[in-house]
């Protein structure tokens, strides 16, 4: 009797479900009690809801609120590092403290913590290893700058076709991570995460699903990450530029490689029955110089193929190593 009530207890523990809702936050002291508050803290399929805002170096009065509201866990950068280390903070702080299932959300009200079961239900059930919300889907956004909404579906239509995955929705902060996939993410980010996340969970073979969401941008509110359009733009095509040349080198270079010497090949193939029909080669000198530069830089280009593919294999294998150094790190008592 007492061996099956242990037995009964440990099977209990395995299967305790602990959900930490995160809150990145910077000057968000108007707003992030209200976020606190709406957070459900019953949730079905889930043990046990905490709730962790990380503070990127706020110089109002964010922890004093957010630890008045209820928050659990807060943990403060001592400057303003950004989104992506912001993130990187939560992660390893969610797994620290034993989640199974992590849940980022903004701090200023943008989005609807009623939906937080939607994306805990798809990770608890094991239909998703993430869980994005989408503002393209049945519910649009309202009041989206219509420049974010364009580059947005531009750049997710392109990665999706590039990875072979439908993406819904690129760069959304609101989604739901697994332990798996948290332990599995590569956590080198810089400006952002919320492009790489999606693109490296996809290069891994993880699967992500898209929830529609309603979201309000409030007129009149200045967004903390896009300071100016240009320079985001920018950044966000080299992150996405970066990342797919990482997730897919053969793809990435070897195409163009292709390209350029099948093109010097038509060239010279073209020049060659020219030359035996007139006996000339002047008139297509310049041609001639054109395929065989073509030719050496689509080459240059397979060989760069080829050595991206090999530092990618390496880096699966490190990355493998990291996975179960921080599955032991993180490991649950």
């Amino acid at each position: 009797m007492l061996v099956y009530i242990q037995c009964l207890s440990l099977n209990n523990i395995a299967n305790f479900m602990r959900l930490i809702v995160n809150i990145p936050a910077w000057n968000e002291e108007k707003t992030i009690a209200g976020v606190i508050h709406k957070i459900p803290r019953q949730i079905h399929g889930i043990d046990e809801v905490k709730i962790q805002v990380i503070d990127d170096g706020s110089s109002d009065k964010t922890v004093e609120v957010a630890k008045a509201a209820g928050a659990d866990f807060v943990l403060s950068h001592p400057r303003n590092m950004g989104i992506g280390a912001a993130f990187k903070t939560a992660v390893e702080s969610a797994l620290e403290n034993g989640a199974d299932i992590m849940v980022n959300i903004d701090a200023d009200g943008q989005f609807p913590p009623s939906d937080i079961p939607k994306f805990t239900e798809l990770i608890v059930n094991h239909k998703a290893d993430m869980v994005v919300a989408s503002r393209f889907g049945i519910k649009s956004a309202k009041n989206m700058p219509w420049i974010k909404s364009f580059l947005n579906r531009f750049a997710a239509n392109i990665i999706g076709k590039f990875l072979r995955y439908p993406i819904d929705d690129l760069t959304c902060g609101f989604r739901a991570l697994s332990r798996e996939t948290m332990l599995r993410l590569n956590m080198a980010y810089r400006f952002t995460y919320t492009q790489e996340t999606i693109i490296d969970a996809i290069s891994k073979n993880l699967v992500v699903k898209w929830i529609p969401v309603e979201v309000h941008y409030f007129d009149g509110r200045e967004s903390k990450v896009v300071k100016s359009v240009g320079k985001f733009v920018y950044q966000s095509f080299l992150i996405i530029i970066r990342t797919v040349r990482d997730a897919r080198p053969m793809v990435f270079f070897g195409i163009p490689g292709v390209t350029l010497i099948t093109t010097a090949a038509a060239i010279g193939i073209a020049f060659l029955g020219y030359y035996f029909s007139h006996f000339k080669v002047t008139p297509f000198r310049t041609w001639l110089s054109l395929a065989g530069i073509l030719f050496l830089v689509g080459l240059q280009l397979l060989v760069f193929a080829l050595i991206a593919d090999m530092i990618r294999n390496n880096r699966k294998l490190t990355e493998e190593q990291m996975y179960f150094l921080k599955k032991e790190k993180y490991n649950k008592k």
